[in-house]
């Protein structure tokens, strides 16, 4: 069985028990902190800026004419008769005290760019052995670059963009470990910038650093550490025009080494909603939106089909070329759980629908830290049942009699590829309002056919097609009914994160102009059907 290797779903921190006494508090944090006990929300500037409303016409002309005559000379002691209206003079002036220009000069019809700024993020694979070291499946992330520090002392870093997990998580200097030492170390005494503060983000004395450490616990690895505050930016050091916050950092000092020690990335930084992370403080895009009024409240994740195309990640909004449909937006369901996890109506294998969420009370958690589909536990045995296809049975084991199979027959039915199996059903998530992501064959099949033992007989085996679910026993109050969304529906799916409004929108990605990249790290020889990557199209194809 797959275990939670392949999902780097974050559990809530285990926060330190008491704050230490700090003499001077996060002003920002605390700010945040009293804006989200009252239920407001950040500030959500959309881009380009909605039309301000109409203003009141009459009361504007009557306050100019107060102001112009407060500032005109007294007038004599006795009046002249009243004028007759001046309309002309009148829209003079109005247009005056609303900064407006007159009707012969155009205002530049051109439109308010966002605030985009995107980081290209590279795919990693991972073999995952089998108790003989045979390599049965691959693990993957997508990272990219980031630095930490100010122009002058900048450090890169890699990072995994999580959405599953709420804090920016980087190795310390002072971590020696094997897993540690393997990837590019955070230095807080070379940045002129770094603070140290406390767990709740009040910040330190200088020369003071927090007794407390945090543990945090992604899938089945564990990181502990402090708390640094310091400038954060996407991309590599040197970037034009960097999209940076000043946000608190978790700074470890123990990695284990499943699963870092396997892959490339040296940290994560999470993007899920505030209430996961320890402080709002520690929230880098929530940092970002509140200090850069300009931006979009807005992050989106776009993964292309291939290793050879190009992935990416763009906050401030999205890139509207990188969808072929219309986007379609769900609510984030229980939000004060700090995941992006919507709520699903029905769950559909062609057109049976499951038990387990026949009463539309499942969820399902966007997680760009899960190279996998994750399933309930108590619903995976009948969606395997459902989705399965058989490729080849050997009732009475090898051989060439009745009900045997030759072993010449049994290699060559191991080289057929799953996703090509003609008969399969979709499988639905139907959120409602007529959004549904739906997932075919090459999507959430394994490519290479699994050699499964046969009840009630000692010699009988079979070839079948399996999908790529990932057995989930998600504890409440996220489970016990609640499904993971990882690699396969976010290729799939161009998907965007509304910080403002805490919305999911999804787009059927448009991958008929993914671009080039450099190819993926540790790639699987070519025509492999270990990894789960969808079928290569064929030219005039297009997505579905």
């Amino acid at each position: 069985a797959e275990s939670d290797e392949s999902s780097m779903l974050a559990k809530p921190p285990i926060k330190a028990p008491a704050p230490a006494p700090a003499p001077a508090p996060d002003v920002a944090a605390a700010l945040a902190a009293l804006a989200a006990a009252k239920g407001a929300k950040p500030p959500a500037p959309p881009a380009p800026p909605a039309p301000a409303s109409a203003p009141d016409l009459a009361a504007a002309l009557l306050a100019a004419k107060a102001a112009q005559a407060a500032a005109a000379p007294a007038p004599p002691t006795e009046a002249a008769p009243a004028p007759a209206p001046d309309l002309a003079a009148d829209l003079a002036l109005l247009r005056a005290s609303l900064g407006s220009k007159p009707a012969e000069e155009k205002m530049p019809e051109t439109e308010a760019k966002p605030d985009l700024h995107t980081v290209q993020i590279k795919k990693q694979y991972v073999p995952v052995p089998d108790k003989t070291g045979t390599i049965i499946a691959y693990k993957t992330a997508y990272f990219g670059n980031i630095h930490v520090g100010g122009p002058s002392d900048a450090q890169d870093f890699t990072v995994v963009f999580d959405t599953g997990s709420a804090h920016l998580v980087l190795p310390s200097a002072n971590c020696n470990s094997e897993t540690c030492k393997k990837h590019t170390r955070y230095n807080s005494t070379t940045s002129a910038g770094s603070i140290n503060v406390e767990h709740d983000g009040t910040e330190l004395p200088p020369g003071e650093t927090s007794k407390n450490q945090v543990s945090i616990t992604f899938g089945t690895g564990t990181v502990k550490g402090t708390f640094v505050q310091d400038t954060a930016c996407l991309g590599t050091s040197g970037s034009a025009d960097a999209g940076c916050s000043r946000v608190n950092m978790v700074v470890a000092e123990q990695m284990s080494e499943q699963p870092f020690s396997l892959f490339q990335f040296d940290g994560i930084l999470g993007l899920g909603l505030e209430a996961l992370g320890l402080a709002p403080s520690f929230s880098f895009f929530g940092q970002m939106v509140a200090q850069r009024p300009s931006m979009q409240p807005r992050f989106s994740v776009f993964l292309a089909r291939s290793d050879d195309g190009f992935s990416s990640i763009s906050f401030g909004g999205h890139d509207s070329s990188k969808a072929a449909t219309n986007v379609h937006w769900a609510d984030v369901a229980m939000p004060e759980l700090g995941y992006w996890q919507v709520q699903i109506r029905q769950v559909r294998v062609g057109d049976v629908v499951i038990d387990e969420c026949a009463n539309g009370n499942c969820r399902a958690i966007l997680d760009t830290g899960t190279s996998l589909l994750g399933a309930p536990r108590q619903a995976l045995r009948g969606l395997h049942s459902l989705l399965s296809r058989d490729v080849l049975q050997a009732p009475n084991g090898y051989g060439e009699g009745e009900g045997q199979v030759t072993e010449d027959a049994a290699h060559e039915a191991s080289q057929l590829d799953c996703r090509e199996r003609p008969g399969a059903a979709p499988l639905i998530f139907d959120m409602g309002d007529g959004l549904e992501v739906r997932l075919e064959a090459e999507d959430y099949f394994r490519p290479k056919p699994f050699n499964m033992t046969m009840p009630d007989a000692p010699d009988a085996w079979k070839l079948t097609c399996r999908s790529l679910l990932l057995p989930l026993d998600l504890p409440e109050p996220l489970g016990p009914r609640t499904f993971i969304l990882g690699e396969p529906v976010l290729r799939k799916y161009y998907t965007i994160y509304d910080w403002s409004t805490r919305k999911v929108g999804f787009a059927v990605a448009d991958h008929s102009n993914d671009g080039i990249a450099d190819g993926a790290v540790g790639s699987p020889e070519a025509g492999s059907l270990l990894p789960g990557a969808p079928l290569q199209r064929k030219s005039g194809d297009t997505e579905q």
